[in-house]
């Protein structure tokens, strides 16, 4: 009821264990409190909250325009209805080293398990799009050094996001990777590889748990489980798949009202009012007051 029972320190630990299993961690993107519930009971390793859902979600566009505040807030309102670690895109660590190092402590105190950040630079745009512009190697480093010396938890993960493959080699990626793990980075988000051959040759440059990023209508073709532990990633993301889902229903809901009048057409395709009170654990606030949940709930709805 209410809120998660397992601390932020547990789910950190639970995020690393996972990540030295030998076994692919796989983490949904959530677009709200609800659906990282959904993603809880349907039985996934852990829950991912993308920038680019975050910013779309407030109607703008991912080029780095939402702040901290709004990111660890948001964050912190997702992590803290699921039992499962939570990890965020922190985008570039909302400014300076210093801006960095206050990003970490901030995303702690929300309760996160851990965040990435990138080496782009504002405007910074969509990993899967061309035209970005990264920083230099140095830069790029003094960003996760700062994140990892201010951390208070030593279980909360550094990764290391780097979108250099979109404007360099396969070769400069790996170099660049080596470079961000040797600053502090727990692990490695290579950013927009082209074929598996790519995250194997990020897996042989860095011995820390690598990221797949599975986003649809990207550069990246959509790999299976399968293919993805094969090359040696250790954690694969599906960041915006749900908020996606989500809108399409929405929008073919909202053609069928315009169209028929009403909205009777779309509903078997809805989540029944018994499967929503079933998510927000509503019977179990009876324990407190016997007057909010004493009714049954009207079957088929």
């Amino acid at each position: 009821m209410l809120y998660s029972s397992v601390t932020p320190g547990q789910k950190r630990e639970v995020l690393r264990a996972g990540l030295r299993s030998g076994r692919i961690q796989q983490f949904p993107g959530a677009f709200n409190p609800l659906s990282a519930r959904l993603i809880e009971d349907k039985g996934f390793d852990g829950v991912y909250i993308s920038g680019a859902v975050l910013a779309n979600d407030l109607g703008l566009p991912d080029i780095g325009l939402t702040t901290l505040t709004e990111v660890a807030t948001r964050a912190g309102q997702i992590a803290r209805m699921t039992d499962l670690p939570a990890l965020v895109d922190a985008d570039t660590g909302f400014g300076e080293p210093m801006n960095v190092a206050r990003s970490v402590q901030e995303l702690e105190n929300a309760g996160l398990a851990g965040c990435h950040i990138e080496d782009q630079f504002n405007p910074k745009r969509c990993g899967h799009l061309d035209g970005k512009n990264v920083v230099d190697v140095d830069t790029a480093a003094k960003r996760i050094r700062a994140a990892a010396d201010a951390r208070r938890d030593a279980n909360f993960l550094i990764m290391a996001r780097t979108d250099i493959r979109g404007t360099d080699t396969l070769a400069a990626a790996q170099d660049r990777a080596k470079a961000l793990v040797d600053a502090g980075a727990d692990a490695i988000f290579p950013e927009a590889m082209r074929d598996l051959s790519e995250f194997e040759a990020i897996r042989s440059a860095v011995d820390v748990p690598i990221l797949a990023n599975m986003t649809e209508f990207g550069k990246s073709e959509l790999f299976t489980l399968t293919d993805l532990e094969s090359a040696g990633v250790n954690m694969v993301i599906y960041p915006v798949t749900l908020l996606r889902s989500a809108m399409g229903a929405a929008e073919r809901t909202l053609e069928t009202i315009k169209a028929d009048g009403t909205q009777k057409a779309a509903v078997g395709s809805m989540q029944t009012r018994a499967r929503l009170y079933e998510l927000v654990d509503y019977e179990a606030y009876n324990r407190f007051d016997a007057s909010v949940f004493n009714f049954k709930v009207p079957g088929g709805h």
